[in-house]
């Protein structure tokens, strides 16, 4: 079965939703799947999780996004080319300059079962720091990216990029934009964000 077959109709085992999301924050984790434990963190965190199992159907979801917040006119932010050779034929106005933009599209390094958190660095960000990009983020990611923690994340960029290893390492975890939580060190600095993640099925 495909990872998150069981979230999505292709299983008959379910996790308790009750059970998870009525624990505290500091109670020791369950012994869930990894794909099923970061959904939950994510959408507890107020983050959009769209699911899609192949490349038309991210290409459908990304223009329900689109159309959904009226952005037909709005330029999309990307610091990153091979994203924008991606989605060349979106029909959608790409800009690197900040400015110009309300809406951040962008991949990740990992996704944080964990918590729930989105793991990025200068690779994705460039020199910019969170607070400065838009409060809108799109983040296109695979289900091979997640990982169960921040610690796993950080060895897998040092052996990724073990020959420059990029800075500005950060996570995004709160995605509701008038969320006020405590950082931890990570995600010093960060700021809220309404977040969509389109996560393609690659395993």
């Amino acid at each position: 079965m495909n990872l998150f077959g069981k979230l999505f109709g292709g299983g008959k085992k379910k996790v308790s939703k009750e059970t998870v999301e009525t624990r505290g924050m500091h109670m020791p984790d369950l012994n869930i799947p990894i794909d099923e434990k970061f959904t939950i963190n994510f959408k507890r965190n107020g983050g959009k999780f769209l699911y899609c199992d192949s490349n038309e159907e991210v290409s459908r979801v990304l223009a329900n996004i689109i159309s959904e917040n009226n952005w037909e006119d709005h330029s999309f932010l990307c610091l990153d080319h091979r994203l924008v050779q991606k989605f060349s034929q979106e029909n959608i106005s790409f800009v690197s300059d900040v400015k110009q933009s309300e809406v951040f599209f962008t991949t990740c390094e990992h996704l944080i079962a964990q918590n729930g958190s989105i793991l990025v660095c200068a690779i994705q960000l460039q020199d910019l720091k969170l607070h400065e990009l838009p409060d809108n983020f799109i983040v296109f990611s695979t289900t091979s990216q997640l990982v169960e923690s921040i610690g796993e994340g950080l060895k897998s960029i040092k052996k990724k990029y073990k020959e420059s290893i990029p800075g500005s390492i950060t996570t995004i975890k709160h995605f509701r934009l008038k969320t006020q939580a405590k950082d931890d060190f990570l995600s010093y600095g960060s700021s809220a964000k309404n977040l969509y993640l389109i996560l393609l099925e690659d395993l």
